[in-house]
């Protein structure tokens, strides 16, 4: 119960924190959107400006201030105002109103009472009291504080002469604008050390962790998106509520024009919620929320949340647990504050703004499929791999990744019946078709490997169609991607350039065009080295095949047809030594180098895996030569250690899938010294090889 309170009150203090530190947004969202008219000469421009630059960065200072100093400086803040209101109640009831003819026959139970007077020395005092408290001022002078103001209502119950009462009053807001100058004066030490502190701690973490960390923590410790996102909703519920009630105002005074009388249910009925009326309504409020930058970084916070929740939704759907799949609130606002950025969007005119807008929100659709392709990918190969029969784990991510290629085609037939061929229209087409490759691929590779699943006997080519058909997907997407950057090209030079855009392309050609070819190459690369390789080495069959009695050290399967025999005299399936020397040439058992030369190739006698070796068959002519010393740093041989694990932890390996740039499960690459360093120097072979087309069946 009272770690249940406890969080209560951590939650409403964080809803307190954001609320407070929204009112800064609104103030530096103003000043930047408001347009000065400039006094007289260079005084009035310098004026304007100072009021600008000092209005920003105070509004600044107070969004960064930490939770506690926060809390006292609205506390302050609201003290002042609270005086501030009690001085111009004071000097306005004394200069403005008469009190001898302000009676009323009943009021609170006494019949002919000066009512008036009794409800403003209540509202003064609640003032008095209130500022008295926010100050935290001593009884003896929070006394004095409270009958200065209730002074001035006195005057006006014993019927002072005007003059005489604005003396007063005069002298009660003299006594209290310096009683609150004295409290402000004395809490300026407090302001030094609280800002000296705020340095030394920003200096000291900035030489520590550097200005990414400090960013990071500030924007944390701020709730910044939150503050955004509550920022932005607020403006437009604003703005919703003005615009209906002027659409109100205005259908009545049309209404009286005429000479009608409408009734106002069906006024309201009619009005409001008529299609055209609510499309008008939300284009503008659209329109308005994304007039200026921090419009549109509020926009980006509301997508972050409305992006993150069905990202979760998504992947609770299909049963995935991976984190790194949690990042779709992240990439969805960054992708369009970008685009934002990119297009001018705040600077555009209205009706431009909102064709806009909605051009960048196909596009940011289309990558938002994408991102959840790569969410559903690794799934897929998950359950495919790890050969699981249940029904429901397979249904969700199926209809996700039909969904994923129906949505594209609908999305592309209604852009393009609805509008002429541009650029514009080309990217967010190319973007639905390369979406349906990627689903295509992924449900081909999927059913391979269903099928390898159903099958009794191993699937020596399946490693081979797996990579014919991954390949395939890649080019076509590489493809995609050097036409994309030609269309932004095209763009940038012949419709709307701009620094932003020209470095996103630049960065779209590092990452998408070099990158993605550059690991192609090296994929088939290895691949080719790797299959000239297990080509170039001694192949066993028949009855030397039998004689062996043993099995493959990778997979651990008996050896069905053939084995290949490696020049340090170990043995193994084709394929698993193929994709274990797509890894790193070398033995998986004693770690010497696989390569072939003459002598071992007229070499007949051969080892089992067991550090034993087999006799020589019947016919062949020359006797077994010794045997040789195994290397020094070669690890004991012993069938009773595999070199891959269960097939239930195939789900494992498939989950790295969904990288882009290495979709081929079979073609993962890494360098001697990486190698080294991701297994912490020790050989761990149990790591790749139990690889999607070494499962077996139980």
């Amino acid at each position: 119960m009272a770690s249940s309170q406890g969080r209560l009150g951590q939650q409403a203090l964080a809803v307190l924190d954001v609320a407070l530190r929204v009112p800064c947004i609104f103030i530096i969202d103003a000043i930047f959107n408001s347009y000065y008219e400039p006094g007289p000469g260079w005084a009035g421009t310098a004026g304007s400006a100072l009021f600008r630059v000092v209005g920003v960065l105070v509004s600044s200072v107070v969004l960064l201030l930490s939770q506690k100093a926060l809390f006292k400086f609205y506390t302050l803040f609201l003290a002042v105002v609270l005086g501030a209101a009690a001085v111009l109640v004071n000097y306005h009831a004394t200069s403005h109103t008469d009190f001898s003819s302000a009676r009323y026959k009943v009021a609170l139970g006494w019949r002919n009472g000066p009512t008036l007077w009794l409800g403003l020395a209540t509202v003064q005092l609640a003032f008095g009291v209130a500022y008295v408290f926010l100050l935290g001022l001593r009884s003896s002078l929070a006394a004095l504080v409270v009958l200065d103001v209730m002074v001035p209502v006195w005057g006006l119950m014993m019927e002072l002469p005007p003059d005489v009462r604005r003396l007063v009053a005069a002298f009660s807001g003299a006594a209290l604008a310096l009683n609150t100058a004295a409290c402000l004066a004395a809490r300026l030490k407090w302001f030094y050390y609280s800002c000296r502190y705020v340095y030394l701690l920003v200096r000291h973490m900035y030489r520590m962790y550097g200005l990414q960390l400090l960013l990071k923590d500030t924007w944390k410790r701020i709730r910044f998106p939150d503050v955004l996102r509550v920022f932005w909703l607020t403006r437009v519920t604003a703005q919703a509520l003005i615009l209906i009630y002027v659409m109100q105002a205005v259908r009545r005074e049309s209404g009286d024009a005429t000479g009608g009388y409408p009734d106002r249910n069906s006024d309201t009925q009619g009005y409001l919620l008529s299609w055209d009326v609510l499309w008008d309504v939300t284009s503008n409020l659209i329109i308005s929320g994304c007039d200026s930058t921090l419009t549109v970084l509020g926009m980006s916070a509301v997508i972050s949340s409305v992006a993150h929740y069905l990202g979760l939704s998504i992947l609770t759907f299909i049963g995935s647990t991976e984190e790194e799949d949690k990042r779709l609130g992240f990439v969805a606002p960054v992708l369009f504050f970008i685009l934002a950025l990119q297009t001018g969007l705040s600077g555009l005119d209205p009706e431009e703004r909102l064709v806009r807008l909605s051009r960048n929100m196909c596009l940011l659709l289309t990558a938002i499929l994408h991102f959840i392709q790569g969410m559903t990918d690794p799934v897929l190969m998950s359950l495919s791999a790890s050969h699981v029969s249940s029904f429901r784990r397979h249904f969700p991510v199926l209809l996700v990744s039909a969904a994923l290629f129906v949505l594209p085609v609908v999305l592309s037939h209604a852009l393009w019946h609805h509008y002429a061929i541009n650029t514009w229209l080309f990217a967010v087409t190319a973007f639905c078709v390369e979406l349906c490759l990627k689903v295509l691929v992924s449900l081909t590779v999927y059913g391979l490997f269903m099928a390898d699943g159903l099958s009794d006997v191993l699937w020596e080519k399946l490693d081979d169609y797996v990579y014919y058909v991954r390949s395939t997907g890649n080019i076509i997407e590489f493809l995609f991607g050097v036409v994309m950057f030609g269309n932004g090209a095209y763009t940038m030079m012949f419709e709307s350039g701009s620094k932003i855009r020209a470095c996103m392309m630049c960065l779209h050609a590092y990452f998408n065009i070099y990158l993605q070819a550059r690991n192609g190459w090296k994929t088939f690369i290895n691949r080719r080295t790797a299959v000239k390789r297990i080509n170039s080495l001694p192949e066993l069959r028949g009855d030397r095949l039998r004689r062996i009695e043993d099995v493959c050290a990778i997979c651990y399967q008996e050896f069905a047809t053939s084995a290949r025999i490696t020049p340090c005299h170990h043995y193994f399936h084709a394929l698993c030594l193929r994709k274990w020397l797509y890894i790193q040439d070398s033995c998986p058992m004693c770690h010497q180098k696989v390569n072939v030369d003459d002598d071992a190739r007229d070499r007949d006698v051969f080892s089992n895996n067991n550090g034993g070796y087999a006799p020589p068959p019947p016919e062949a002519p020359a006797a077994p030569p010794p045997v040789e010393n195994p290397p020094a740093d070669a690890q004991p041989v012993n069938r009773a250690a595999p070199a891959v694990a269960a097939p239930g932890t195939l789900a494992a390996v498939a989950g790295g899938l969904h990288h882009e740039l290495l979709e081929d499960n079979d073609s993962i690459e890494y360098d001697d010294d990486d190698w080294v360093v991701q297994n912490g120097g020790t050989p761990v072979e149990e790591e790749y090889m139990n690889d999607d087309t070494d499962s077996t069946d139980d």
